[in-house]
């Protein structure tokens, strides 16, 4: 069963045939939301939106190691990740789709691993390829199979937030390598790791990152949601096909 979790732009996933809801008490407190159950072409999967029901926990007060448990308690499979960005490449535009293959995390003071309560061993887990390549690859071929146009391969720099960047935040990231930019990336993606999920990404650009590009004047937040309900569109399609092809796949977090 894949777990697919849900960012700003995709609070539901209207197709995902729901089965039933779960409330999931884990020892790292409340998830965002009841797990949703169900199947997508006959495949079971299961829904969480990182922000609440009501899009209403900001980036730095999710409970990310909660999320992360309550899926693994289910024993899913792997993890698709869906979350809006801004864009720091100047060939990335909004609603373009990236599947990133790099983290850069510039967050602080939130709770990143699950190896820190008392007597707990300290444990290092190698973080040097962040995303299940396996996965990212399924992705890929997914949008390829659905003539959806998508870009591979990208450094994610993960921000606090929930303030946007300046200006000069942005040209920062782009000197430290960074093409896009969003508030989610992390701890989700090292959690997953320390549980030994395969965990895979699924950025859509909402808007270019301050000062550049149709930004450079101000981002305008009224211009974001069309751009990203299109594309949001064109993601439940991919991720419809990677669902439906996970019987006739090899087993994730090996290589194909």
């Amino acid at each position: 069963m894949l777990a697919i979790i849900g960012g700003s732009g995709l609070t539901t996933l209207s197709n995902l045939d729901v089965s039933h809801r779960e409330v999931v008490r884990t020892p790292f407190g409340e998830p965002s939301g009841a797990l949703v159950f169900g199947q997508i072409c006959g495949r079971p999967a299961v829904f969480l939106p990182r922000h609440g029901y009501g899009h209403s926990i900001p980036p730095h007060m999710v409970n990310y190691r909660a999320n992360l448990w309550a899926l693994h308690h289910h024993q899913v499979r792997g993890i698709i990740s869906v979350a809006s960005v801004g864009s720091i490449r100047a060939d990335l535009n909004p609603g373009d789709i990236v599947v990133p293959d790099q983290i850069i995390d510039y967050t602080w003071g939130r709770k990143s691993t699950f190896f820190d309560g008392v007597g707990s061993p300290v444990t290092h887990v190698d973080f040097t390829d962040p995303y299940d390549a396996p996965l990212s690859q399924r992705i890929v071929e997914a949008a390829a199979a659905l003539g959806i146009e998508i870009k591979q391969g990208a450094v994610y720099a993960a921000t606090q937030g929930p303030r946007l960047e300046t200006a000069a935040e942005i040209n920062r990231l782009e000197r430290d390598g960074a093409d896009i930019v969003g508030m989610t990336g992390m701890p989700e993606a090292v959690l997953a790791r320390e549980l030994g999920l395969p965990y895979a990404a699924i950025s859509v650009v909402a808007n270019h990152g301050a000062g550049r590009g149709s930004s450079s004047h101000g981002i305008r937040f009224e211009s974001l949601e069309h751009v990203l309900q299109e594309a949001m569109g064109r993601v439940r399609s991919i991720i419809e096909r990677v669902v439906g092809c996970e019987a006739a796949c090899p087993p994730m977090g090996m290589s194909v």
